[in-house]
């Protein structure tokens, strides 16, 4: 049984923050990073939590990741902003184009973000979530080395390529929230069983010919398995085609990994759609909205996307959040 011990989220937020600062990340850089790292572990998505303060750090040390990189943003049209990450981490990007996208779509009814240069923005739900906090149906994509292969091949062509979408309540939270890989499952949690030394279910991973493989070591030397066999493919092309090719930033082929130190900068992509319901909705969206999610949740057992991460969110804002005691040891060294 794994060692834990619980942290408030105050406390998880504090311990990111100062690791990255440590490791050579810049205060403003560092702050969205390790306040998305507790959101992150909010919801019970250890796997890009606390977990990846070590990763990012040694990817500041190395070179992967400019942990000083100061984002630019310009707005090429009336509703389209677009930034620069300059191989930094993608949250400060984020963060300085959302000061301007929520207002923006506000004033147009609909308005773009697309980011270019950038590193892992870790769980998409987490930037999505703000839009939809805001009043607005916020959708994101974002673009991933490639590791899954295109139908009928066995060599990786794109990412496990998430895309998002939340929908406004009227309580300043999320109706129902989607956040979702285009692969089975995301690879970071093959990647966690294989620091763990677990065999991973069948269906995650394939080897580098193709066929089923239970080893996590031989999944992340051949490809990630597509959800839904060829629609998981079409989802990785739908999100190649925004967060990547739309944004100007690297195509997944041609990224270096989000894992181990080779390679220098990914220098992948994140997109981001607004729109302000009042804008199409003829003032109905809220009553269709609430009446949709009503017909669901009145199914015994049924439930929403976002549904599971958002009792989990309540319950550790109260309760904390029971961190392995192996990685806090991790970072904690890299305070010393």
């Amino acid at each position: 049984m794994t060692d834990t011990r619980t942290l408030s989220l105050a406390e998880i937020e504090d311990i990111s923050f100062r690791a990255l600062v440590a490791a050579g990340t810049s205060k403003a850089n560092a702050r969205p990073l390790a306040r998305a790292t507790a959101e992150t572990e909010a919801d019970g998505v250890a796997s890009h939590g606390l977990a990846y303060i070590p990763i990012y750090a040694e990817h500041v040390q190395c070179g992967k990741v400019d942990g000083q990189a100061t984002p630019v943003l310009d707005q090429t049209r009336p509703a389209v902003l677009t930034a620069d990450a300059a191989t930094g981490f993608a949250h400060a990007a984020i963060d300085m184009g959302f000061k301007r996208l929520i207002p923006l779509a506000r004033e147009q009814g609909i308005a773009a973000l697309a980011i270019r240069n950038s590193y892992n923005c870790g769980v998409l739900g987490c930037h999505t979530r703000r839009l939809a906090a805001a009043g607005l149906v916020g959708m994101g994509f974002t673009n991933a080395p490639a590791s899954i292969a295109p139908s009928g091949g066995s060599k990786p062509v794109v990412g496990t390529n998430p895309f998002s979408l939340a929908v406004p309540g009227t309580d300043g939270q999320p109706v129902f929230l989607i956040d979702q890989s285009a692969s089975t499952i995301a690879k970071s949690e093959v990647m966690k069983h294989a620091r763990e030394g677990k065999p991973i279910p069948q269906g995650w991973a394939l080897d580098p010919d193709g066929n089923p493989t239970t080893d996590p070591e031989v999944g992340l030397k051949g490809s990630m398995a597509p959800s839904g066999g060829y629609k998981g493919v079409g989802v990785a092309l739908l999100v190649e085609t925004f967060a990547a090719a739309l944004a100007g930033a690297t195509l997944g082929k041609d990224a270096s990994p989000f894992s181990g130190t080779a390679g220098g900068p990914p220098k992948t992509g994140q997109f981001f759609i607004a729109i302000d319901p009042g804008a199409t909705s003829g003032g109905a969206f809220a009553d269709r909205i609430a009446a949709l999610a009503e017909a669901i949740h009145a199914q015994e057992g049924a439930h929403l996307p976002g549904d599971g991460r958002a009792a989990k969110r309540a319950k550790a804002l109260t309760d904390g959040v029971a961190v392995s005691t192996a990685t806090l040891a991790k970072i904690e060294a890299l305070l010393t």
